[in-house]
């Protein structure tokens, strides 16, 4: 089961920080269709916030698929995302350069901002190359 972890200073919006991890959790392979989410009492519980933050949330994956809740019951995973499961090795390689990072003296908004920057070059070039390809 996934384990919701909120930071108050990161200037996200608490329902929205709920909505990234589990879609983070979806394309990691951490949950699959037919998990059942924490219910809201439990989110609530573990880190003390609002009970309807919870339920946007939820109602927030819903409306995009992602979830379904049965009365009753909970709420339940609908789909997956994405295809890079959490022991891929190519994560093993991205936790030895996040390591390598830290060990230089970089801090997280400095990596994630090089990182950012490093998936922008890659990924708008090969759409550039398809879009190039197709005309």
């Amino acid at each position: 089961m996934v384990e919701f972890r909120i930071d108050r200073r990161s200037g996200v919006a608490t329902y929205l920080q709920i909505v990234q991890q589990t879609r983070q959790a979806l394309r990691l392979g951490l949950l699959e269709p037919g998990d059942k989410l924490p219910t809201a009492r439990e989110v609530v519980e573990a880190t003390a916030i609002n009970p309807n933050t919870v339920l946007k949330a939820y109602r927030e994956l819903e409306r995009e698929g992602l979830v379904e809740a049965r009365r009753g019951l909970g709420t339940f995973v609908r789909k997956s995302l994405g295809s890079a499961p959490a022991d891929s090795p190519l994560r093993g390689e991205l936790d030895a350069w996040a390591a390598s990072a830290r060990a230089a003296g970089m801090e997280r908004d400095d990596v994630a901002a090089l990182f950012t920057a490093v998936l922008e070059e890659h990924f708008t070039q090969s759409e550039h190359v398809s879009e190039g390809d197709s005309a």
